[in-house]
């Protein structure tokens, strides 16, 4: 009878460490917009307003961008959210920042829309990118590892298109899921060494984009 209720007890405690170490949330942009709480780095904000997608908009400029969540650090965990880029060759380039220390240095999953559909395989193959800045641009990373940090997303989505993100975060390892896949279409080893930090919507050089739906799941 006492091993039966050690058994329960531990079973009821291992439950209740695993509610406690992960904590998921929605976040409504707008709120974080209206308190001030999301800091913008070389682009404008707007509120955008559709039917299933309430967030914000961020505009197209030279250099990189990103929305920092203020005062939201990140480690381990899952992010979820939708993203809208455009189907215009070399100038749409949307995605995630993560363990951000400033804003020249973070980790980044992003997508190349314009590549969903491409005709060749090879374009094709770089759809969606990772990066870790500042030293492992998306140039150094194709230069001396081709293919490994980049890869095609099947199905192909509608490049002009609301895509959901998923982008799973644990340890020294990221995987990334697009449109509720069962497989990840891109899995990596992170190249950064920090393991914490900011986390933001991402756009690269020339490029706007639309984000919406955010949940934040932390782990430990």
């Amino acid at each position: 009878m006492k091993t039966t209720y050690l058994i329960i007890l531990s079973a009821f405690s291992l439950l209740t460490m695993r509610s406690f170490s992960q904590q998921s949330k929605l976040i409504n942009l707008h709120e974080l917009v209206q308190q001030k709480n999301i800091d913008v780095f070389n682009r404008d904000l707007s509120l955008l307003q559709e039917p299933s997608y309430e967030g914000i908009r961020l505009s197209k400029s030279t250099g990189e961008g990103i929305a920092w969540l203020k005062g939201v650090s990140f480690s381990n965990g899952i992010v979820d959210f939708d993203v809208r880029g455009e189907d215009v060759k070399q100038h749409s380039f949307v995605g995630i920042a993560f363990h951000g220390k400033d804003n020249e240095t973070f980790d980044a999953i992003y997508l190349r829309p314009f590549q969903f559909r491409a005709k060749e395989e090879e374009l094709r193959n770089r759809a969606i990118q990772y990066i870790s800045l500042p030293e492992f641009t998306w140039q150094k990373l194709r230069e001396d590892s081709p293919g490994k940090y980049e890869h095609a997303v099947k199905p192909a989505p509608d490049p002009n298109a609301w895509v959901h993100m998923r982008v799973v975060i644990q340890g020294d390892s990221v995987s990334t899921y697009i449109n509720n896949s069962v497989q990840p279409c891109l899995v990596v080893k992170l190249l950064s060494s920090n393991r914490t930090g900011s986390i933001g919507f991402y756009v690269a050089d020339t490029s706007g984009g639309d984000f919406a739906n955010l949940r934040i799941t932390k782990t430990d």
